[in-house]
Formats: structure tokens, sequence, C-alpha cells
């Protein structure tokens, strides 16, 4: 059974810990007072955030204690990523998962953070949250009001309808699914797969996003989880957004003609559009509780990841 964790309650410690890349310091500086002054929480760094081991923040090891400590701290209500970049995959095989297990609360952040949603979700049952990082996202400066403010799921339990009112939709194959919530950054989900932690799509609903990637990269990527039956086996796909992910040849396939090519080989209810991503506004959402996408209405919903 997926386990909630615990709303947060003004006055609660998180935990700000940098799992993969180091962050912007500067940026970060500015998302902690967000925490602490627009959210009223309190905040409480991890050990090793500020240290730098070439494009990683600080050695495995290090990380990893991090990332130990703050599931094991009775004080700490939450823990928020600073960022992504690269490096999560590189300590999910030595993460203690009975810690997390015992110690269940909220886990926030995406991109490269991919790779722990799908690993701890799969392994503990436990419901993470895809959304905003603090100094990718947050501590910028103009960053998105509505980013922010989906942060307030975090607080009271509330289930979560996305609708034309928040971005166009397009329907790619017609029809209506419902299953828990699965998925993230592409490239992140296809790195699980022949590994202890590849992602599991059974019956699931399908969030797919990325940045970066030419087509002919999302093609590659879209084909891999396609042959491994990732796409045939989920209930319904959701394209979230693909930043940056122009074609930059000539002869090439544009990104809508590869994800309408898959999606409708998978032959499952599909719909692209979410501003879910890379993406200002990042409309954040409970990965592992139940959601419902129903194309005639052009609507997701999601249940809370709270109690």
């Amino acid at each position: 059974m997926p386990i909630k964790p615990q709303r947060l309650q003004k006055g609660d410690t998180v935990g700000i810990i940098a799992p993969a890349s180091p962050p912007n310091l500067e940026n970060l500086q500015r998302a902690i007072c967000f925490l602490e002054v627009e959210l009223g929480l309190r905040v409480k760094l991890g050990l090793h955030l500020k240290r730098e081991y070439g494009y990683l923040a600080g050695k495995d090891n290090e990380r990893l204690e991090d990332l130990h400590n703050m599931f094991l701290d009775k004080d700490v209500k939450a823990i928020i990523c600073a960022c992504g970049g690269y490096g999560t995959a590189r300590i999910a095989s030595e993460i203690d998962y009975e810690v997390i297990k015992s110690n269940p609360k909220i886990f926030w952040g995406y991109s490269d953070i991919t790779f722990l949603h799908t690993a701890i979700h799969q392994q503990t049952g436990l419901i993470t949250f895809h959304g905003p990082m603090l100094a990718s996202d947050i501590g910028k400066v103009g960053a998105d009001v509505i980013s922010k403010q989906f942060f307030k799921q975090l607080f009271e339990p509330q289930q979560i309808t996305y609708s034309e009112q928040i971005s166009p939709l397009e329907v790619l194959v017609e029809g209506e699914a419902i299953g828990s919530l699965v998925g993230g950054n592409l490239s992140l989900l296809t790195s699980t797969l022949g590994t202890p932690y590849e992602i599991d799509t059974r019956g699931k609903l399908l969030l797919i996003e990325d940045i970066n990637e030419e087509p002919r990269s999302v093609d590659r990527m879209l084909n891999q989880l396609h042959m491994a039956g990732k796409l045939q086996d989920a209930a319904g796909i959701i394209v979230g957004d693909f930043h940056d992910c122009d074609p930059k040849r000539e002869k090439t396939l544009t990104l809508d003609e590869v994800i309408e090519h898959y999606t409708r080989l998978a032959g499952k209810p599909a719909i692209k559009g979410f501003k879910i991503g890379h993406c200002s506004p990042h409309i954040s959402v409970p990965l592992g509780t139940t959601a419902k996408l129903n194309t005639a209405e052009k609507q997701l919903i999601v249940d809370s990841g709270i109690q």
C-alpha cells in the first residue's frame, strides 16, 4: 500500500540536500527566504550541501549521508532537493530503504531526482513529490508565483485538478485511465531499465518530461521504453514539458511527430501540454498516489499526496 507522508505545519523544519549536482548558492539563499518568510518553515541544511566534487555535490558517501541523516532526523518533517543535475543513480543501490520506510516524510524534487522518486517508491511505497527545486527554480530572480503556490499542497490535503485553465492541452489518444501516477524525467526513466529500480508502469499513469534533448534523442528513449513494454503497460500517458528540445539539424522529425508516434503505438489515453517539468510555471504533483486522466474533459485529477 502507498504510504502518504504527514502534512507540514507552520514552524516545522524542512531539510535541504543536494543528492546530485551542487546548487547555485545565491539562488539557494533566496529560496530559503521563500521557505522561511512565505511558508513559515524552519530550514536545516545538509552537512555536505555546499561541497563540490566535480559535477557532483560531494562524494557519493557524503550525499548519501545527507539523505540518510535527513530521514533519520525526527525534527525534519520534509526533505526538499536544492537542485538536480547528475548523480542520484550513483547512490541508489547504497540507500538504506528501511530507514526511509521507517521514517516516511515528504520528499520533493524532479529532473535527476526522478531516479530517487522511482527507487524510493518502488522499494518503500512512499509517495514523493515531483516539483520545482530550490536553487534551480524557486530561488531564481522572478520565479513564477504559480510554481510557489503549489507548495501549499504540503500543508493541507487537496486534490489537484489540472485542466486547460492552467495551460492548453492536446489529446493524442482518446480515452479515460485511472492508476498510480509514476514517472518524471524521460532520460532518468530510461536509465532505470535493466536495474533493480526499473520503472514499473503496469496499470499506471506514466508522466514524461525532459530538457535539452533533440527529437532524435527523445525518439531513442521512447523507443527503448516501447521495446521494454513500458509504454503499452501503462494505463495512460501524461506528456509534460520538453524544454529546449527543438531540432538542431535540417533533416529531422519534429518533437511532436516523435511523441505522437509512440503514444499512438502504445494506444493508451494520452494528453500533452502539461506544464510539468523544466518550465515556468512548473506544476508540482505527488508521485505514487492515484490519478485520473480524462481526454473528453481534457483533465488530470491527482489525489492528495499527504495525510
